[in-house]
């Protein structure tokens, strides 16, 4: 059986590109970070937290995979907002500028594990508060890392993105299927 230790719907309809059936089993771990990681580590050491604790629960011949993603910008990763003024804060510190989208992804099978981040290039238009207003009154940005979604009304703050597209959704899965070959 394969299982995604996530409860992104992005994520579940992004792995349907490489797997016809799945199970989601949230992995509700606690999300502290050791102090010794490097900050654009975290989305990796979060991915296999995640993976594990439900690796651990499940048959050794299941095939776990953990996700987490995070936006760093000025050496700051931005998570989910947790308010308006927050995700306004965010988007105004992305705006006209560059960041990267890491995603950290851990995969357990048979008593192995594979781990591995995707990192992509995103740059924002130089965008006004009434342009940032106006997106972070449609609700969208609140239950996503950096305060948007790229492939919804977010689209529309990007000018530009080097790497992997779906990686800013929150799932790299060219490079997970390639990762897959390992097992």
């Amino acid at each position: 059986m394969i299982i995604l230790a996530s409860a992104s719907p992005r994520r579940q309809e992004l792995l349907k590109i490489i797997f016809d059936d799945f199970e989601i089993m949230p992995a509700n771990i606690d999300e502290t970070v050791r102090k010794t990681i490097e900050l654009e580590q975290y989305p990796e050491y979060l991915a296999i937290k995640k993976a594990r604790h439900i690796a651990e629960k499940r048959p050794v011949d299941d095939l776990v995979i953990g996700c987490d993603t995070g936006v760093f910008i000025d050496n700051i990763m931005l998570g989910k907002p947790s308010d308006t003024q927050q995700a306004f804060d965010m988007l105004k510190m992305l705006s006209g500028r560059t960041h990267k989208v890491i995603t950290g992804c851990s995969l357990f099978y048979g008593g192995q594990s594979v781990n591995f981040s995707e990192v992509t290039e995103v740059q924002f238009y130089h965008l006004t508060n009434a342009e940032i207003e106006e997106y972070v009154a449609t609700g969208e940005p609140m239950d996503k890392a950096g305060a948007y979604g790229i492939q919804q009304k977010g689209a529309l703050l990007v000018k530009r993105i080097n790497g992997d597209y779906f990686n800013v959704v929150g799932l790299p899965v060219g490079a997970l299927k390639q990762h897959l070959k390992h097992f």
